[in-house]
């Protein structure tokens, strides 16, 4: 652990007590605070510690540290740099003062200690799962990319889409500690909707693409009624709340959707990646502050492609994929 705790020795007269700091896996304490313990005057304990380290017992350097604490001089509130010892040089004094309390002491540091230390432990095995689970959806996204070099031969626009999402997915999950502690997971998005899309509305403008991109008769043609429930779905609620909160949430979802459930005879790509983009665009999160798209032309077609190739399983990485890509980081 390398953020410094403050754990309370109750002294025993039962009337005082002793703030003793706990930092980079020991304990301190000023001269003033073992002269408290010890129960000896300040000036000895300077002179035991004078000589533990002339004669080399300790190294000092190793064993101390000087640290800023605010104190009341008469009545005012002043800050002060103060010389602490380590746990090593206070046992060093303990012996040679032979103070009953110092044996207290030890024994006391040494259970907190232990106390302190598990608790550091356990963090860092916490954090070591964190970043286990950051790899492993990292892998996930290698697998779907490598999964579409089989499917098809990629254009350089292609590619160079796939290696944008390779650098911004690994950018947010963070394995290298250049994010914050980031972890794979829906954040910084935009909030709830302004606008809602409708099954109407949709085929209102896909009609409006057909004539502007559609080379074929069977574009924007469906198949059967997996369109409607691909609108539809991004709505669902549970007991009152939506199941896809946010505006990046739904968009995502919706991109998923359609490009899976091949609701067209033809067109089942380009109407997603459309769409996807209609809906940011209605609700105003398409572009960033400086007037960029949130996701690249060249990306969403690779977006769209891993989707298309990518197993079922794979829905909750891509989901949370396309929205690290869309989010407010972006």
């Amino acid at each position: 652990m390398t953020k410094s705790e403050i754990a309370i020795f109750q002294l025993d007269n039962g009337q005082a007590e002793i703030q003793v700091k706990l930092d980079n896996d020991t304990v301190w304490l000023s001269q003033k605070q073992m002269s408290d313990i010890f129960e000896k005057d300040s000036d000895t304990i300077g002179l035991h510690l004078k000589n533990i380290y002339q004669t080399g017992e300790l190294d000092e350097a190793s064993t101390t540290e000087y640290s800023s604490v605010v104190r009341m001089e008469g009545k005012r509130k002043v800050t002060r740099k103060i010389k602490f010892y380590n746990l090593d040089a206070i046992i060093s004094v303990g012996y040679r003062v032979n103070s009953k309390r110092g044996t207290q002491f030890r024994i006391w540091a040494n259970r907190v200690l232990k106390d302190y230390l598990v608790r550091g432990y356990v963090l860092n095995e916490q954090r070591l799962l964190q970043k286990a689970e950051q790899l492993k959806e990292l892998q996930s996204s290698f697998k779907i990319i490598r999964n579409i070099l089989k499917y098809k031969i990629l254009t350089n626009d292609e590619s160079s889409g796939l290696l944008k999402i390779i650098a911004d997915y690994s950018y947010a999950l963070d394995i290298l500690d250049r994010y914050d502690y980031q972890t794979l997971q829906i954040t910084s998005t935009s909030g709830k909707e302004t606008y809602q899309l409708t099954y109407d509305e949709a085929i209102k403008q896909i009609a409006i693409v057909k004539k502007a991109y559609g080379n074929s008769e069977l574009f924007g043609h469906e198949k059967d009624g997996s369109f409607h429930s691909s609108i539809s779905t991004i709505y669902q609620t549970f007991n009152g709340v939506d199941l896809y909160p946010s505006i990046e949430e739904k968009a995502a979802n919706l991109l998923y959707f359609i490009t899976k459930n091949h609701s067209f005879s033809d067109g089942n790509k380009r109407i997603a990646a459309f769409l996807f983009l209609y809906f940011l665009e209605q609700n105003r999160i398409l572009f960033d502050d400086l007037g960029y798209k949130r996701i690249a032309d060249n990306a969403l077609v690779a977006l769209t492609l891993m989707i298309a190739v990518s197993n079922p399983a794979e829905k909750d990485t891509l989901v949370k994929v396309i929205v690290n890509l869309i989010n407010r980081k972006n």
